[in-house]
């Protein structure tokens, strides 16, 4: 009995003492929802009121006639969002050349001699170029670029591609052009990142005509709305019956749910809607433990996934399983399953019900 009270009592301390901890991190996260939310405000108002371009440094004076340089404005250097995007990049990067062991940790630093860029384009292509390995001298970094860029370029233009990038820009370290064409690359790739929306910088123009410098300031669009950025990828047969054949999706949709239940059903689960009930990826790693015949170990996904965070790790984690079991990586983006994309989750379905239609 003593020992019963005695746990009680033990069970309460921890309850409290968590209780108090989760409202400190909580306290903290405000706190810091409420500083990010200070530092975009302050730079919201400030921006008009700060100069529109940079100073101009001595080599700009060495402009040959009709030459011109791009420089970043220094405020939107310093914009909140653009530095998340920058963030987003670095990771994506870094997580895709994780069996290389490149780490980047700075775009400008790290990207102008072409080496990451070789080794990013050849891993999401699956393409070998033809460079040297490794490039100290200028001329030799120039000529790996050219060579990096024109694959780049052969593989993006026909597509519809705005090709705002060069060996001259991404080589001298210009962070627009360098971002710019990583942006280009996840949206084309479909990397399973959340890119932040509606990031614009403003760029300063200095241009030599006459022996004088003249400079302007432009606003560079980065990216815009996710469903606009999504919008760029082919168009496939779930875009011709969402636009043109509605009646004949319902038929589709309903083959899926028979197809997807027939197997779910197994573990006494029931799907009636697709987009929402596999949104959070729990079903679809169960199935496709169920399609393959094997277990799948509960510490390797989130069974109750509460943030946005944990429900993109269970929906990236099932295509993983989907690539082991011998399928293609799924066109479509964790994110945009998590986030009721229907026909980014009726092409996951489909996928899967075209390979195991014959499963048992």
């Amino acid at each position: 009995m003593a020992r019963s009270a005695a746990h009680t009592g033990k069970m309460k301390k921890d309850e409290s003492f968590l209780g108090k901890l989760g409202g400190t991190l909580g306290r903290k996260k405000k706190a810091k929802e409420v500083s990010d939310l200070h530092e975009e405000g302050k730079y919201a108002i400030n921006a008009p009121l700060l100069p529109s371009s940079t100073d101009l440094l001595p080599e700009d004076m060495l402009l040959e006639e009709n030459a011109e340089r791009i420089m970043l404005d220094p405020v939107s250097r310093e914009n909140p969002k653009f530095k998340d995007l920058q963030k987003v990049l670095v990771d994506w990067i870094n997580n895709e050349l994780e069996e290389e062991r490149i780490i980047v940790k700075d775009l400008e630093e790290d990207l102008y001699d072409g080496q990451v860029l070789q080794k990013l384009f050849e891993k999401l292509s699956g393409r070998k170029l033809n460079v040297a390995e490794v490039t100290q001298s200028e001329i030799g970094q120039k000529q790996k670029l050219q060579t990096v860029l024109e694959a780049v370029n052969e593989l993006l233009r026909p597509q519809g591609w705005t090709i705002d990038w060069g060996v001259d820009s991404i080589h001298s370290k210009n962070l627009v052009a360098i971002v710019y064409l990583l942006v280009t690359l996840a949206m084309h790739f479909m990397a399973p990142i959340r890119l932040p929306e509606h990031v614009s910088v403003k760029v300063v123009v200095v241009k030599k005509k006459e022996g004088i410098l003249n400079t302007s300031c432009i606003t560079k669009e980065l990216t815009t709305t996710t469903e606009m950025m999504m919008g760029r990828f082919e168009r496939d047969a779930f875009d011709t019956l969402l636009d043109h054949a509605p009646d004949k999706l319902n038929v589709v949709k309903t083959s899926l749910i028979t197809f997807v239940n027939k197997h779910l059903n197994k573990l006494n689960l029931e799907v009636t809607e697709l987009e929402s009930q596999f949104a959070d990826g729990v079903y679809l790693v169960l199935l496709m433990g169920l399609l393959e015949g094997y277990f799948v170990p509960l510490y390797n996904f989130y069974l109750t996934p509460e943030s946005f965070e944990q429900k993109v790790h269970n929906v990236a984690f099932a295509f993983e399983l989907m690539q082991d079991g011998g399928l293609k990586k799924p066109k479509a983006r964790p994110e945009d399953v998590v986030n009721l994309n229907l026909k980014a989750t009726l092409r996951v379905l489909y996928n899967l019900f075209t390979n195991y239609k014959s499963a048992d």
